[in-house]
C-alpha cells in the first residue's frame, strides 16, 4: 500500500513509519522541517517537506495514497487553540477530497469528544465516501518528560509549586507549557505508550472496517496519578514522588502568571478538568479496548535514563 504519514518523526509517527516500512508498504512522511529529510529517507520513506497550513501542499502529498494518517500537533503558542485545530483539520479535509483518499486514520484524544477546544472529529463527517477511524489514545507516557525540571527540583509531578499568601499558585517552567495541573492525585487515568498507539494505527491503516466511521480507544495501563508518580519516582530513586492536584482556579491563575494567552489558558483548564471528572475513563471502559503491551514500568526505565543525563 501507499501510505502518507503526518507528524514528521514524532513519538507516534516515527515508530509507525518504521513498522509500515517493515511490512513492505510505501510510506511518505510529511514534515515541516527540511532538516528531517535525510533521517526520513534513511528509514526508507519518502520525505514531503512543507507546512500543514498549506492545504495545496497537503493535497499534493496525499495524492496517490491508499491511506493517510492525520494528526494535529498540540500548540502552546496559538492564542486560540480551537481555531488552530479546526484550521488544520479543515486543511486535511480539503486535501483528502482533492486527492481522492478513501481511507484515513485521525488521531484525536480520549477526552476530545467531551471538550469544546479539542473536538474536531466532526469536521470529517462530510467525507461520506471515505472510511474513517478516529483514534482516541489516553494520556501519553511521553508527557512525563515535560515535568523533569520540577521532579528534579521539587519532588513533585506537575510544573507547579509556590506558596504565596493564602494558597498554592501554579507556575509553569519551560516553554512547552503545561503537563499536569487540575487533574492528578488519586484520579484514575489510563496511560498509553506512543509505541502502542503506533501499533494500533498501523493495524487500522491496512484494515477497511465494515462501518463508514469507527472510534478506537488506545491505552497501555490504568492506575491513579499518584501510583504513576510512584512508578516514575522509584525508577529515578525518588519513590516518595507525588502528583500535585490543583483547583481549576489555581490552574488558571498559574497559566495567566506564565503569560499564556487567555483563550489557550481556558482551553487547557477545560481539558484537564474533564480528565479530573472521570468522564474519559468511563467512556474508555465502555469501549472495552485491549490494553497495549508497553507498561509504565517499561517506560520508566527510558525516563530514568533521560532524567539521569541531566
Amino acid at each position: 500500500m501507499k501510505i502518507t504519514v503526518t507528524g514528521s518523526l514524532g513519538n507516534i509517527s516515527k515508530p509507525l513509519t518504521i513498522s509500515l516500512i517493515q511490512q513492505g508498504h510505501s510510506v511518505t512522511v510529511i514534515s515541516s522541517s527540511a532538516e528531517k529529510q535525510t533521517t526520513i529517507e534513511a528509514l526508507g520513506a519518502t520525505a514531503a517537506i512543507g507546512s500543514m497550513e498549506d492545504a495545496q501542499f497537503l493535497a499534493a502529498s496525499f495524492t496517490g495514497a491508499d491511506a493517510v494518517y492525520c494528526m494535529i500537533p498540540m500548540s502552546f503558542t496559538e492564542q486560540d487553540l480551537t481555531a488552530y485545530m479546526r484550521r488544520i483539520a479543515g486543511n486535511y479535509l480539503y486535501a483528502i477530497k482533492q486527492a481522492g483518499v478513501k481511507r484515513i486514520i485521525v488521531l484525536s484524544g480520549w477526552s476530545a469528544d467531551l471538550t469544546k477546544s479539542e473536538n474536531v472529529e466532526g469536521i470529517f463527517d462530510e467525507l461520506t465516501d471515505v472510511s474513517i477511524t478516529i483514534m482516541r489514545p489516553a494520556s501519553f507516557y511521553s508527557n512525563f518528560y515535560m515535568s523533569i525540571d520540577m521532579i528534579r527540583g521539587k519532588g513533585f509531578i506537575g510544573k507547579f509549586l509556590t506558596l504565596r499568601h493564602s494558597g498554592l499558585w501554579a507556575l509553569l517552567t519551560g516553554k512547552t507549557g503545561l503537563l499536569m495541573g487540575n487533574y492528578g492525585g488519586d484520579d484514575r487515568i489510563v496511560f498509553v505508550s506512543p509505541k502502542d498507539i503506533a501499533d494500533a494505527v498501523a493495524e487500522e491503516l491496512v484494515t477497511i472496517p465494515a462501518q463508514h466511521k469507527t472510534v478506537r480507544y488506545v491505552g497501555s495501563e490504568e492506575m491513579t496519578c499518584n501510583e504513576a508518580a510512584k512508578v516514575i519516582g522509584t525508577a529515578i530513586g525518588k519513590p516518595w514522588l507525588k502528583w500535585v492536584l490543583l483547583s481549576d482556579k489555581q490552574m488558571l491563575q498559574g497559566l495567566k502568571m506564565a503569560k499564556v494567552p487567555e483563550q489557550l489558558a481556558a482551553s487547557l483548564v477545560e481539558m484537564q478538568a474533564i480528565m479530573h471528572s472521570g468522564a474519559p475513563l468511563r467512556n474508555f471502559h465502555q469501549s472495552k479496548p485491549q490494553m497495549g503491551k508497553v507498561k509504565l514500568k517499561d517506560f520508566a526505565k527510558e525516563f530514568a535514563a533521560v532524567y539521569q543525563q541531566g
